[in-house]
């Protein structure tokens, strides 16, 4: 079965071709961070602008790469929630023309979904269940993957995500948008011991995390040390900012996984290219006993192969949708309703 994917839920278009679920034709991606840099960040305005301008030209050079007709495409997925809203409005409405004008199905996908299918790309041999932990710049959970299609949300992030921290440090260290890869190359050079940062720990949730309070003193740190003329170990801060993030999720991933009974452990999402947080997370699954399974980082950022392989798992399950097809900018994961 072959797919076309759309993906348009913040700063990346992205249109793929995919078959059965675990194949990639073709993945075209435009990224827009040139664009948003100068602003320190996303402006949802200009991300929706650039979705519109790109995203037709994206899908004709994918059915290019791919060697396929139009013909040859028997469904159209796409993301539906959660980002932006005028950014996954674009997506949603090009999918569902796509659709139309093709007479094949419409298949909704939520992008975090997504996310835990790029590990299916990646490594063919998984399959649920298996516990995933998701991390990105908007999103930090632990989920329990029962089936392909049957999540069950075991925790998440109270108030920031992981990715929030890092972008909002690397505004203050004046690395610029996106901060996660600068932070993770500048704390290569740090002693990640320098800096004491807090952990969050949530009696009422084991798995559920909270990153404001981590934030904050980062923040707290760095203008301090300004005001009061101190020199700033800024590779330091970084490294320490990288285990204080590790130190709350991947204990957190290996207990629910330890807790649920399962033997895998998968990691998806921007900031699970973070070298500290996969390095952590090699160690602590192989003391565990657990197999662990870490998609490299061309898959871990936002792509439309990921939402096509969803598509498939979400198609077999009867998943469809047809011209009334909304978007959210917010939604569990786990709506059955929807989903």
């Amino acid at each position: 079965m072959i797919i076309m994917s759309v993906e348009s839920s913040c700063d990346e278009t992205a249109v793929a071709i995919t078959r059965d679920g675990r194949e990639v034709l073709a993945d075209e991606i435009f990224s827009q961070i040139d664009i948003h840099t100068i602003y320190g960040g996303v402006v949802p305005e200009l991300a929706s602008r650039c979705h519109i301008e790109v995203i037709s030209r994206l899908a004709d050079s994918a059915i290019a790469k791919a060697g396929i007709s139009r013909a040859d495409i028997d469904a159209v997925a796409v993301t539906c929630a959660p980002g932006l809203i005028g950014a996954v409005l674009v997506g949603v409405n090009f999918a569902k023309a796509v659709a139309l004008a093709l007479g094949v199905p419409l298949i909704p996908v939520h992008h975090i979904r997504g996310h835990i299918a790029a590990n299916y790309i990646a490594h063919p041999e998984l399959e649920p269940p298996f516990i995933a932990l998701v991390v990105s710049g908007g999103n930090t959970l632990i989920a329990h993957v029962k089936d392909y299609t049957d999540l069950e949300i075991l925790g998440s992030t109270r108030d920031d995500a992981a990715g929030e921290c890092f972008d909002k440090t690397a505004r203050v260290l004046g690395l610029g948008y996106p901060g996660g890869a600068k932070i993770d190359a500048l704390a290569k050079d740090g002693d990640e011991n320098k800096y004491h940062l807090p952990v969050s720990r949530l009696e009422d949730n084991p798995y559920d995390m909270s990153f404001s309070g981590l934030k904050t003193a980062v923040i707290n740190l760095a203008h301090n040390s300004e005001q009061k003329n101190e020199e700033l170990d800024r590779p330091g801060l970084a490294a320490s900012l990288c285990k204080a993030i590790s130190d709350s999720l991947v204990p957190r991933a290996v207990a629910a996984a330890k807790a649920c009974g399962c033997t895998k452990l998968a990691a998806a999402g921007g900031v699970a290219a973070n070298s500290v947080i996969r390095r952590d997370l090699e160690h602590a699954a192989a003391k565990a006993g657990l197999e662990l399974y870490l998609a490299p980082l061309s898959l871990c950022g936002d792509n439309g192969a990921m939402i096509g392989c969803q598509g498939y798992y979400e198609y077999l399950a009867g998943k469809r949708a047809g011209s009334d097809l909304n978007a959210w900018a917010s939604i569990p994961a786990d709506n059955s309703i929807v989903f």
